[in-house]
């Protein structure tokens, strides 16, 4: 009989169905639910099983997780019933059952829009592997056939799904292969298929034999075949044969995503369709890296695998060297050699002991160190030296040197981290606030502190926590036995209460009158539940609640930015969406971590405002808002330095420019096309990080992103991204090639870093493209250019942008607003390095006239420049000047010329300061009169 659980929904709930599990509503801090499937029940830990049928208790289940779209990627996924399967499990508290769902493979599912309709149903046909991170399809083990009969009834008969790479699934799904010289099955692997007779060989068939198949996108025909074209070609009797097209058919097209049909019988049915589980999982991994006859092996690994990193390609071949002789032998491990001693001491009497822990105690003032690992083990080895050198303990002294050196290390470390400040410590945790334990996040949130000191501090922290909340909960034991009471719930019974229901995480005694639902903006509810942070209201209703806890959906409604209450207009936010995109990721709990974990204390809120450009949460100062328009946008990202004081007044270089009138009021970017709208639009929309512009050399303006993304473009000072130069420098054709995603011709385009597709900045910012830097390795430093290092990383920084459709490049970009340890953000660093105009050559004004003269040079079809140098250089026939804006022949004189102020000067009857050996005769002067 099977075992069956009744939850405390009422519902009763088997091995092998599927649930919503999740931890209360303290501990998960308003993620949604997490869907499973239940694999067995066990009884508590550490005890042994029960006798007798139904004598059993249970307390722990193992569960099968199913992920959500949006645990595993950042993309948008519009359905909130799509799952993703995966083969992992955990064993957690039986209390953290919720209620039943149900769960089906999208190919079982006769309407799946009506699927979708009815409440608690989810369906998946993809498996994610959470340890590769990589995403595989799901196929029906039935429509497996190109397996040899054996094993496919093997496989059939135990597993329900075979999960394969996508490009491996036409081949499992295909007519079984048979080699066309051995009929024998032609495994994939070791399999090449002719072009022109559709056969299959195996490679070792063939004559001569295939060391390996060709390259993708050649093609490979069989010997008879090759010599039948040959003939062909040779009797010039080739005929392309003729496309064949599928003949038009009169039945009715197959029913699609129309009106559902209210087959109640047939969901039914399908709810409780039966599916096979071998060893408690439906599939296994059956795709490129998975050898056929192992599925026989009962004991064989049904995870996904990758491809193996052993052989010549990963490792070093190392050639024998018969005349270098052997190195020594280094001893064996634990000697002297290998081992480093922290303490020499065997024994010590009774007094030294005394007089040492006097002496620890005394070295310093602050209790924390003298339980610290790293200080006492250096405090050991210093009264170790003390002692084989004779040397009383007094003379031991832990503030002199911070530093000690260790065997394995070429430096000497700090035995003690410094100091933190009361900024890092605020920075530290609002970083808890946001991110909860990812280390990594706050880390980088931090900027100043490595990693093993942000790893030190949060046990740290988390220990003074802990101390102050069991300090609190023994102050109320106290007062409770004061007042004659007999029994206190501790806090552990008062956790465990929670896992009963959603009771931590409904709201009530609330009146509709004041409050309204984060999402969909209504008033009338008649349970309220908690929200997730970052919502205009912390409330729920009932509708939006149980969707955003079932399905992670919420129902936004846009509401205008001034009709905000009080209250929330200082932390910053989108119009109806959450702050910080609430992490929908499931929560990892165990037994002991479900039932005795604390959660964090509740911080303070510290303000936080959303970057335009990454949409990322940052505190006030390094996400910075104007004034005027209520643009926000990294400080770091967009040339900005601001002083503490006056981060409340900061405006953007478009509002500024409104007071100071420096640039033009004409604020499009002289990049983009010029579109004709009838609606006259000054300034960028501040929603988008396309306001962030900058004044070009010739006062006009310029998008910060298009002047980055953009090779020729430089700036006069890369600290504030101004001034921009170098527009007149882009190619003629990048001016006049036609944009993919808007149409137009105008504008100055860019090309994508992974395709041919020709498209301007802010088309492709607008579209959602991929804007990053790449950090390319360089083989020739000093042939290569300029190579620099970010985050560990070291070679040519290139600025990256390549289309949607690109998710799965392998490249590992840097987002625009990412940091480095010193805290400068990737933009910056590029800019400085490779947009920095040589300023220190020549002034402003040179460097634009030498590129007006490149450009005309590059442009002009008539005279060069190469040319007109080559002719002799022109003298004015008065003042002997050789420089002047123009020259004119003079009108009395073949083969003189006359400068420009010499020629009106003179026109106009005005006496010319020049030489007098040139001064006009009076036979000019009545020639001229």
């Amino acid at each position: 009989m099977t075992a069956q659980v009744t939850l405390k929904s009422g519902e009763k709930v088997k091995i092998n169905d599927h649930v919503y599990c999740s931890p209360p509503w303290s501990v998960r801090d308003g993620t949604p639910y997490s869907v499973a499937r239940i694999m067995e029940f066990l009884p508590p830990e550490g005890a042994g099983k029960g006798k007798g049928k139904g004598k059993e208790i249970y307390t722990r289940v193992r569960l099968a997780w199913y992920y959500r779209p949006s645990d595993v990627s950042d993309r948008p996924v519009a359905d909130s019933r799509l799952l993703l399967a995966a083969i992992y499990s955990e064993i957690c508290d039986i209390n953290q059952l919720r209620s039943r769902c149900h769960v089906l493979h999208r190919d079982k599912i006769t309407d799946l829009a009506g699927w979708k309709k009815r409440p608690d149903r989810f369906y998946f046909n993809r498996l994610f592997d959470p340890y590769i991170k990589k995403e595989f399809d799901v196929i029906q083990a039935t429509d497996v056939r190109n397996l040899p009969e054996n094993i496919r009834q093997v496989l059939t008969s135990r597993y329900e799904y075979v999960v394969a790479e996508k490009d491996v699934v036409p081949d499992l799904t295909d007519t079984l292969r048979l080699c066309a010289t051995c009929s024998e099955w032609c495994a994939n692997p070791d399999t090449v298929g002719c072009d022109r007779c559709k056969n299959f060989f195996h490679m070792s068939c063939v004559q001569p034999p295939l060391l390996a198949k060709p390259s993708r996108g050649y093609g490979w025909t069989c010997a008879p075949c090759s010599k039948r074209h040959e003939e062909e070609v040779d009797k010039h009797d080739v005929r392309h044969p003729t496309p064949i097209t599928k003949p038009k058919s009169n039945a009715p097209a197959p029913r699609g995503r129309g009106r559902p049909r209210k087959d109640r019988s047939l969901a039914e049915k399908e709810e409780n369709v039966e599916i096979k589980y071998f060893k408690m999982w439906p599939f296994r991994y059956f795709g490129q890296y998975t050898v056929a006859e192992d599925t026989l092996d009962p004991d064989d690994l049904i995870f996904p695998r990758s491809a193996t990193r052993v052989g010549p390609k990963y490792q070093a071949t190392v050639p024998n060297t018969l005349d270098v002789p052997s190195p020594s032998d280094p001893g064996q491990r634990g000697g002297d050699y290998t081992v480093e001693v922290l303490s020499a001491i065997n024994t010590l009497t009774d007094e030294e002991i005394a007089e040492l822990e006097a002496w620890k105690v005394v070295l310093s003032r602050k209790q924390e160190k003298l339980h610290n690992v790293d200080w006492l083990t250096e405090a050991l080895r210093r009264f170790t030296q003390a002692h084989l050198l004779n040397r009383g303990w007094s003379t031991v002294d832990m503030s002199v040197i911070p530093t000690r050196p260790e065997k394995w290390k070429k430096g000497e470390t700090r035995h003690t981290d410094r100091e933190w400040t009361a900024e890092e410590v605020t920075a530290f945790e609002d970083g808890i606030y946001l991110y909860g334990a990812e280390l990594r996040a706050i880390h980088d949130e931090i900027g100043t502190r490595s990693m093993a000191e942000v790893v030190r501090f949060y046990g740290h922290w988390k220990n003074s926590r802990l101390k102050e909340e069991n300090a609190q909960i023994r102050a109320a034991r106290l007062k409770a036995k004061e007042e004659g009471k007999d029994e206190v719930p501790s806090a552990t019974a008062a956790v465990a209460d929670q896992f009963s229901d959603d009771e931590g995480s409904v709201m009530p005694g609330l009146s509709r009158h004041n409050n309204s639902c984060g999402a969909c903006r209504t008033r009338e509810s008649e349970n309220w539940w908690r929200a997730p942070k970052g919502l205009v209201t912390d409330i729920l209703c009932d509708t939006c609640g149980t969707n955003w806890r079932k399905y992670a959906d919420l129902n936004f409604r846009t509401v205008r930015e001034d009709a905000q209450p009080p209250s929330k207009k200082g932390s910053d936010k989108r119009e109806g969406t959450p702050l910080n995109g609430p992490s929908t990721k499931r929560v990892k709990t165990s037994t002991s971590a479900s039932v005795n974990a604390t959660p964090p204390p509740n911080a303070p809120m510290a303000p936080q405002l959303r970057c335009l450009a990454c949409q990322k949460n940052g505190p006030v100062g390094k996400v910075l808002r104007c004034n005027q328009c209520q643009f926000r946008v990294h400080a770091a990202s967009c040339g900005v330095h601001v002083d503490k004081s006056a981060v409340e007044s900061w405006m953007c270089d478009i509002c500024q420019n409104e007071e100071t009138l420096e640039s033009s009021m004409h604020t499009d970017c002289l990049l983009c096309p010029r579109r004709k709208s009838k609606k006259k639009v000054q300034f960028p929309n501040a929603d988008s990080f396309l306001r962030a512009s900058k004044p070009t050399e010739g006062q006009g303006w310029a998008h910060v992103l298009c002047a980055v993304f953009t090779p020729e473009i430089s700036f006069s000072d890369v600290s504030q991204l101004r001034l921009v130069e170098g527009i007149s420098t882009i190619p003629k054709q990048r001016w006049a090639s036609k944009c993919t995603i808007c149409g137009e011709t105008s504008g100055a385009v860019i090309r994508c870093s992974d395709c041919v597709r020709e498209y301007h900045s802010s088309c492709a910012w607008r579209k959602g493209h991929h804007f990053g830097f790449e950090i390319q390795p360089v083989r020739h430093p000093r042939r290569d250019g300029i190579i620099t290092t970010f985050k560990g990383e070291t070679g040519n920084m290139v600025p990256i942008v390549c289309c949607q459709e690109h998710e799965n490049s392998r490249r590992e970009l840097y987002d625009v607003c990412e940091t480095d340890e010193t805290g400068e953000t990737a933009l910056q660093v590029y800019c400085r390095i490779y947009k920095q105009a040589p300023v220190t050559q020549a002034h402003a004004l040179l460097r634009k006239a030498r590129r007006l003269d490149q450009t005309l040079n590059i442009r002009t079809d008539g005279t060069s420049s190469a040319d007109v140098s080559a002719e002799p250089a022109l003298q004015c026939d008065m003042c002997s000047t050789q420089y002047s804006p123009a020259f004119y022949p003079s009108e009395n004189y073949s083969g003189r010329w006359r400068c420009h102020k010499c020629h009106f000067e003179h026109r106009n009857g005005v006496g010319a300061g020049h030489s007098p050996d040139d001064s006009l005769s009076p036979l000019d002067d009545m020639m001229e009169g």
